[in-house]
């Protein structure tokens, strides 16, 4: 074991157990310094903010410090443009309602099929205002033409979707079925040319990080992006998401959700309705501490090189096997290939004359215990639904997610029950 995942592994003290977590992209494990600041708020300044007196100061400083911190992982350009909510659904929510006064009857707003998080506040906003969803799907993969479920977003299908109607696109930096990453500042510089063109009245860009957070750096200046989220707790925290909204699109696009007496005019309190939970969005300031901590140069870009060098080692072995049993009928759902364009989240089915179903072989690691994985659509529902051949949605697919803590020993042993199932 590199010392690098053994300096990661012994700020977690669950690994201690030897459990084999992988089912990170439904949610990593904390790290202590997380919990060490959940615990040290609820104990030492647990009282309401903005009084006077001197551990409502403590207090009041400790939260502010998060929105500092979320900034640092955004690469905000000010801890202004970033609020929290309880999970990554409820931050988009809040984008849209945000929205609403701006979204024009005929307007068009353009989803992928990915998370519902990232898509369903925007079709119940065009349900509200009169506007039109428009889906970016996912296409076969050049890569594996025979393989049908190795799918992709490709920007080529993106453009032709805007016109001089097109309001909002929304999509996801990574997806948590296919694993793949998605070039964002490309795509949102190919967009933003052709509204350009068709002489749209206003577009801005939504980005769904929560994929992604947990294995490569969020960048929305580098991006242009106008707003974009991730849940805390699949990146080694507690259970809130951050969200960010570009200063410019705060002062001219959104209304402010909160109380009608609050000056919130061009600051991000204004979508966040009511205070966040404090002793959580304190405990996030230990996310940036951490993911700093894992090199010498406590430099983010450093850490997150390391994280995704790491990963490449897990992710290699996994993918191989999977694709060695494609005469068994085992099909990857998403990129075949390792590579940095992808993460190790890894879904498949087994299809063919001695087809399993995702659930029976999830059944047989439960069974065995020591390892977590999961099956299911995992809430891509419309990207699993419009797979072909079609599959059981409820069924859908196995899948298997790794992050920087787990290790090559803990593949292996995820292999060799893979090859017991598959017989």
């Amino acid at each position: 074991m590199s010392t690098f995942v053994e300096k990661a592994r012994s700020q977690f003290p669950s690994l201690a157990s030897g459990y084999i977590f992988a089912d990170n992209a439904g949610g990593s494990q904390c790290a202590k310094i997380v919990v060490d600041r959940i615990s040290d708020y609820l104990l030492n300044t647990n009282v309401q903010l903005g009084a006077d007196y001197s551990v409502s100061v403590e207090s009041t400083q400790r939260v502010a410090s998060a929105s500092v911190s979320a900034a640092k992982l955004f690469n905000a350009a000010s801890p202004d443009e970033v609020a929290f909510a309880s999970s990554s659904t409820q931050a988009a929510e809040n984008l849209a309602r945000a929205l609403e006064n701006d979204i024009q009857e005929g307007d068009e707003l353009i989803v992928t099929g990915e998370h519902e998080a990232n898509a369903g506040g925007w079709k119940k906003l065009a349900v509200r205002r009169g506007a039109t969803v428009k889906f970016w799907h996912a296409r076969q993969s050049e890569s594996a033409p025979n393989n049908p479920y190795s799918v992709c977003l490709s920007v080529d299908d993106l453009i032709p979707l805007i016109t001089s109607k097109t309001r909002i696109v929304a999509f996801t930096a990574c997806s948590n079925i296919l694993g793949s990453i998605v070039p964002v500042k490309d795509v949102i510089k190919a967009a933003r040319t052709k509204a350009s063109e068709v002489g749209i009245r206003k577009i801005e860009f939504s980005v769904d990080c929560v994929a992604y957070a947990p294995h490569r750096q969020i960048d929305v200046q580098g991006w242009d992006v106008d707003y974009c989220f991730f849940s805390f707790y699949k990146v080694y925290g507690p259970h809130v998401s951050g969200v960010y909204a570009r200063a410019a699109s705060l002062k001219s696009s959104l209304t402010a959700l909160t109380h009608h007496f609050l000056d919130v005019d061009s600051i991000s309190y204004k979508i966040q309705p009511g205070g966040p939970g404090y002793e959580t969005t304190y405990g996030t300031t230990g996310v940036l501490d951490y993911l700093l901590s894992l090199t010498p140069s406590n430099d983010l870009a450093a850490s997150f090189k390391a994280i995704a060098e790491h990963e490449q080692t897990l992710l290699g072995p996994l993918l191989a096997f999977l694709r060695s049993q494609e005469p068994r009928g085992v099909r990857i759902v998403g990129d075949e290939q390792a590579g940095l364009s992808r993460v190790p989240t890894v879904s498949f089915v087994v299809t063919g004359e001695r087809a399993l179903r995702s659930q029976d072989v999830v059944k047989t690691f439960d069974q065995k215990g020591g390892i977590g994985i999961r099956y299911g659509h995992f809430y891509a529902y419309s990207l699993v639904d419009n797979l072909t051949p079609k599959l059981d949605i409820v069924d859908a697919v196995v899948r298997i997610s790794l992050v920087h803590y787990n290790t090559v020993e803990e593949v292996e042993k995820i292999i060799a029950i893979l090859k017991e199932v598959l017989g």
